[in-house]
């Protein structure tokens, strides 16, 4: 990819819509408006971030392309950094299709997916986490999920990484100065203190690792298995919330022999709900494939709602769910509650302490309501938040951060334990590195190829 290369793509969505966009960047940018723009009132000196109303027109016939506003944005006040060419058309796939072709013939090559980011990134406009945050934008699925990435674009976790980078290079200091100058009279901190600087760092990293659980939920919604014996209601259930006939319910046990998965909105909170077959001792293969396949769905769940028949007993096969989901986030329904009771909230609660198991009725729709409350509430929507909270959902962070305080915490267990100095140094500077990597300060052609890959052209 060559970066003194004109670009271009279309920036709006296929489909046909009111407006379509162009966006066209690189050094050849202004020259190629005014090859192609017709100006309804002249003089049209472009200047930077203006628009101007007039004529597309193909410089090789002369002809009309469409009637369209323009700007340009002179580098580097624009967000590659680079002169930047806006071609606002009509929103028609005919017409943004032989603009493009138009400004490609005027010198300018098809975009690469994310290379308008990718040029703003190299560009210093933004740093590799806030490049990111573009992408993210777009595919967010959550309102918390939006407020996050916002913050992430603004800055919030660049900044926080530059206040341990800061912490971190004092540590540095400290600890090279010790091993430079070993018989000069020099004001350093004592070992205790300067390991307890590296603490101090590695908590402030694990406490934004722990958000990163919510983080991803936020960004790609909530993976919630629907579980229990056979032909407790889980079919039906699903059907419920998703507001259609979507599994096939019948009165005979073990209908439903695979998974179902569908997506259902909960005020605004995407929940991929999984149907399961029911889980019991049986000698029917096909079945036991099934039940193999549950447990394995809800070993990656993010929550589980455990159905239970409330016109029968708890039952043994009841009391082992219960104990295998007891560590996992939980919501317990008690189905049927248009049947009279044989079970109730204290022998499931005797199970589970602390939980409160709702009533429902997957056939007629009752505690439909509570049952939607409780997912919200799973998915945090309780928990209190600020725009200046940094909030992690990309494995890729969860993993550099991860390194970074396993790295700090034994440079400090080093230090601690009477090794020299620079063995701590070395591993603080490591613990840097990573740090580093994510906002792209450290981070090879592979690793930004693969991230950038997965933007969409035009971004």
């Amino acid at each position: 990819m060559g970066i003194q290369d004109t670009i271009a793509a279309i920036a709006t969505p296929p489909g046909v819509g009111g407006i379509g966009i162009i966006r066209v960047s690189g050094p050849k940018a202004g020259e190629i408006g005014r090859l192609l723009f017709r100006p309804a009132k002249e003089p049209c000196p472009f200047a930077t971030h203006h628009l101007y109303y007039g004529d597309l027109v193909s410089p090789e016939t002369g002809n009309m392309l469409d009637e369209v506003l323009i700007t340009l944005m002179r580098g580097p006040r624009s967000f590659t950094g680079e002169d930047v060419l806006e071609i606002h058309c009509h929103g028609g796939p005919v017409i943004l299709r032989s603009v493009l072709e138009s400004v490609l013939r005027a010198g300018a090559r098809p975009a690469d997916p994310g290379e308008f980011t990718r040029r703003a990134f190299l560009n210093n406009r933004l740093d590799l986490s806030q490049a990111e945050a573009v992408a993210d934008l777009i595919m967010v699925k959550t309102r918390r999920g939006l407020d996050a990435c916002l913050a992430q674009l603004k800055g919030r976790l660049s900044e926080k990484i530059h206040s341990l980078r800061e912490s971190l290079m004092e540590i540095i200091v400290l600890l090279e100065a010790d091993v430079d100058f070993p018989d000069e009279d020099l004001d350093i901190l004592p070992v205790p203190r300067i390991a307890v600087m590296m603490e101090s760092a590695a908590a402030e990293i694990k406490v934004i690792l722990g958000t990163y659980d919510d983080g991803r939920i936020f960004r790609e919604g909530l993976k919630t298995v629907i579980a229990g014996r056979p032909n407790v209601g889980k079919s039906s259930l699903l059907n419920r919330l998703l507001g259609e006939e979507r599994a096939i319910v019948t009165p005979i046990p073990g209908t439903t022999r695979d998974f179902i998965e569908e997506a259902v909105h909960i005020e605004g909170l995407p929940v991929r709900l999984t149907d399961t077959a029911g889980i019991r001792d049986t000698g029917n293969i096909i079945e036991q494939k099934g039940v193999e396949r549950v447990w394995e769905k809800l070993s990656g769940a993010d929550a589980v709602i455990l159905l239970l028949d409330g016109s029968e007993e708890l039952s043994g096969e009841d009391r082992a769910l219960l104990e295998s989901v007891e560590k996992k986030k939980c919501i317990v329904a008690i189905n049927k509650s248009d049947l009279p009771p044989r079970m109730t909230e204290e022998d499931v609660a005797k199970m589970m302490p602390g939980v409160r198991p709702i009533r429902i009725s997957a056939k007629y729709g009752d505690g439909m309501a509570q049952l939607k409350e409780k997912i919200l509430d799973l998915a945090g929507r309780e928990r209190s938040s600020s725009e200046n909270d940094v909030v992690i959902g990309s494995l890729r962070y969860k993993t550099a951060f991860e390194k970074a305080a396993e790295l700090i915490l034994k440079a400090s267990e080093s230090l601690l334990s009477g090794f020299s100095p620079e063995f701590a140094a070395l591993d603080i500077k490591e613990a840097l590195r990573h740090l580093e990597e994510i906002v792209g300060e450290t981070t090879s052609e592979d690793l930004l190829d693969r991230i950038f890959s997965a933007f969409c052209i035009g971004k």
